[in-house]
C-alpha cells in the first residue's frame, strides 16, 4: 500500500485542545489521543524506530542541498557543513541519484542539486531511498502477515504503528526542514516528553 502524501496546504496542522487523528489526512491516520479544551493533546503510541546513520545522512545531506536555493552543491561542501565522511556521502549520494531525487553537475556548476523541488520531497521518500520499504516484519508486507491464536490482534498494532510513522514523515518536506518551519502537529509531537509520564492517556 503506498504511503499518503500531504504537502503545503493540505498538510495536517494540530491545535491544542484537538486530537492526532483530526490533525491527519485519510490513509494516514494516527491513533486518537485524549485531550482537554487546554492542555496539549497526549502522546499517542511509542514507536519503535531506529534511524541509522545512512538515513540520518542522506535527509541531513538534502536538506543542505535544498538550503542553497537551487544552485548547485558540491559533495565536499556537504561533507564540511553536515560533519559526515565525504567517502560516505558520495555512496549515499550515489544511491539517491539512482532513485531520482538528486542531479550531478560536473565542469565549471559541478555538484548535486535536487532532481524536484525541496517542497515536493518528503522525508519518507529520502528514507524509502535508502532503506526500502519500511513497514515489513520478517520482510513480509503486514498486509501479508497474519498471527496465530492469542497474538491475532498484533498485525493491527503493527498497521497502527505505520499510520502514525507515515504522517509524520509524510507530511515533512526537504523545504520544511531547511527553513525551519515543520507543521505544527509535528511540532506538537515533539514538544511531548518521552518516555510519557506515569498516568498519560493514549
Amino acid at each position: 500500500m503506498p504511503p499518503s502524501r500531504v504537502s503545503g496546504a493540505d498538510r495536517p496542522d494540530l491545535d491544542a485542545g484537538g486530537s492526532v487523528s483530526d490533525a491527519w489526512p485519510d490513509g494516514a491516520t494516527a491513533m486518537t489521543a485524549k485531550t482537554s479544551a487546554t492542555a496539549s493533546p497526549a502522546w499517542s503510541l511509542d514507536l519503535p524506530f531506529r534511524v541509522s546513520a545512512r538515513v540520518d545522512y542522506a535527509v541531513r545531506a538534502l536538506t543542505e542541498i535544498a538550503a542553497s536555493g537551487g544552485a548547485p552543491v558540491t559533495g565536499q561542501r556537504i561533507s564540511r557543513a553536515q560533519a559526515i565522511p565525504l567517502k560516505f556521502l558520495q555512496s549515499i549520494l550515489a544511491e539517491l541519484r539512482r532513485a531520482g531525487l538528486v542531479r550531478s553537475h560536473r565542469g565549471s556548476a559541478a555538484g548535486y542539486e535536487l532532481a524536484r523541488p525541496p517542497a515536493g520531497i518528503t522525508l519518507e521518500e529520502v528514507i524509502q531511498a535508502i532503506v526500502g520499504d519500511l513497514w515489513t516484519v520478517h520482510d513480509t508486507s503486514l498486509e501479508m502477515i497474519s498471527y496465530p491464536g492469542a497474538a491475532e490482534p498484533l498485525r493491527d498494532v503493527w498497521l497502527a504503528v505505520r499510520s502514525s510513522m507515515s504522517a509524520v514523515l509524510a507530511s515533512v518536506t526537504l523545504a520544511d526542514v531547511a527553513q525551519g518551519n515543520l507543521p505544527r502537529a509535528v511540532r506538537a509531537l515533539a514538544s511531548r516528553p518521552y518516555p510519557p509520564p506515569d498516568g498519560a492517556t493514549v
